[in-house]
């Protein structure tokens, strides 16, 4: 399972999805994350800038880039939501703590 979850500078779970500045794409599988990739999607500056259509269109974007079958986020907004739905991407919402630990609690 390929998870993106919006991650803080310290490893935790981050807040907001649309204003995420780093998203990590975990690979999990049988219980344990395989592989961990951090990227820097600054999210947080590109939010503002254009319409709200552009910004989902950056992150589904992303999303397909790198065969997201999840995401994983504290929070995010109904119509971001909506839109991962229509992915046929699961969200998993108000997760907190460790990354790693929530990518594989998500997976589970």
């Amino acid at each position: 399972m390929t998870i993106a979850i919006a991650i803080t500078s310290d490893g935790e779970v981050g807040g907001g999805w649309g204003r995420a500045h780093f998203v990590a794409i975990a690979n999990v599988a049988d219980g344990a994350v395989t592989n961990w990739d951090q990227h820097e999607v600054a999210w947080d500056v590109a939010h503002d800038e254009g319409t709200e259509g552009s910004h989902h269109a950056r992150i589904a974007t992303f999303l397909r880039k790198h065969d997201v079958d999840t995401v994983v986020a504290g929070h995010m907004g109904d119509g971001m939501v909506r839109m991962l739905g229509t992915m046929s991407i699961a969200t998993h919402l108000g997760l907190t703590g460790d990354a790693h630990a929530a990518a594989i609690a998500a997976a589970g």
